[in-house]
């Protein structure tokens, strides 16, 4: 069976794309089919999430850049919308994880990895972080978190993805197949 993970996310500057890229990468390598889906279309090629895409994938990873220790307000008004899913239980059970990104090393990523498991701990899904056994998670000086992944990306924005950061990123799409296999 094909495993359909949606990495859903908002990115102002860049980084929390990058960080998208990256999940979806290591989902596709897994032989899985990744569907990169944003909140605004910004470029050309920029799919819009649908309630549709939530229901019938596998699982999601889904990340924001942090706004005072919460998620974006792009993502907040598309979760609101979503009491419907929730009536019915259409999330239940599907594997989760979430990312983030902010301007400085304590500019609220951990906060903002628990804001944006909220409304995903309502809708029943099943939330991962990151464990322990990724080695990259003990020896990171940028981001990254148990929470999820996370990247700091400078006062101006300009701080490319570190390689303990991609790693984490890459660990987080490998984790979400293997569950949603498990889970099939």
């Amino acid at each position: 069976m094909s495993i359909n993970i949606v990495v859903l996310y908002h990115s102002s500057h860049g980084s929390v794309a990058a960080m998208a890229h990256e999940i979806a990468e290591s989902i596709e390598q897994q032989g899985a089919t990744a569907l990169l889906r944003t909140f605004v279309a910004k470029q050309a090629h920029d799919i819009l999430i649908t309630k549709a895409d939530l229901v019938d994938c596998d699982g999601l990873a889904f990340g924001t850049p942090t706004r005072f220790g919460m998620m974006a307000a792009q993502a907040k008004t598309f979760w609101e919308t979503t009491s419907d899913l929730w009536l019915k239980g259409q999330l239940i059970d599907k594997p989760a994880c979430v990312f983030s990104s902010s301007s400085s090393m304590h500019g609220g990523n951990e906060a903002t990895l628990l804001n944006l498991s909220l409304p995903l701990l309502h809708h029943g899904m099943m939330l991962m972080g990151v464990p322990y056994d990724v080695p990259q998670l003990l020896t990171t000086e940028t981001g990254g978190t148990p929470y999820g992944a996370s990247h700091v990306a400078g006062s101006h924005n300009n701080n490319a993805l570190s390689k303990d950061e991609i790693k984490i990123c890459q660990s987080v799409g490998k984790r979400l197949v293997d569950i949603a296999r498990k889970l099939q």
